[in-house]
């Protein structure tokens, strides 16, 4: 497996440094998943948590369309996995949910959100409102909130993956 990710110029300009942080972490998750079968992504870390790393993936499709579809345009494509009777979907794996589904899907959802924000500034609102407090984000919000969401998780995937064959690292 070889390390396609690269960590933006100290010295890049704003947008840069975070869209190039956002990809790290987006290819980080990806690293993490490599060279693995699909029984291998759907072990999960400890118990009792069910969290694997195909399910991250899946999340974190979610959580691209979210952002980037429903909060920055505005607009709702409705969610991939996750439904009324079982909201929390995009965790819950089955022996019929495999590596090529989901990562097809990330992917689709990763190549939507670069397009969509690319069409912003990062003091640009967003269409779509914080449903606390029924404000907009800015775009730069976004990016840095979703920066988070993926080094969060990209931890929980460094311990899975330690779990399944004692890889670790960045």
């Amino acid at each position: 497996m070889s390390d396609t990710r690269e960590e933006p110029a100290i010295d890049a300009g704003e947008r840069d440094m975070l869209e190039g942080w956002l990809d790290y972490h987006r290819l980080t998750l990806i690293e993490k998943c490599a060279d693995l079968t699909d029984e291998q992504l759907r072990t999960p870390s400890v118990e009792p948590s069910t969290m694997t790393l195909l399910g991250l993936v899946r999340h974190l499709a979610e959580v691209e369309r979210y952002w980037f579809q429903e909060i920055l345009l505005g607009e709702d494509l409705g969610v991939l996995y996750s439904t009324k009777e079982d909201p929390d979907a995009d965790w819950h794996i089955t022996d019929a949910d495999t590596w090529q589904d989901a990562h097809t899907t990330w992917r689709t959802e990763v190549d939507r959100a670069r397009r969509n924000a690319a069409g912003f500034g990062l003091d640009d609102l967003s269409k779509g409102l914080r449903r606390s407090a029924g404000d907009p984000f800015n775009v730069r919000w976004i990016y840095t909130h979703m920066i988070e969401e993926y080094a969060r998780h990209n931890g929980h995937a460094d311990l899975i993956r330690e779990r399944i064959d004692g890889r670790t690292g960045d």
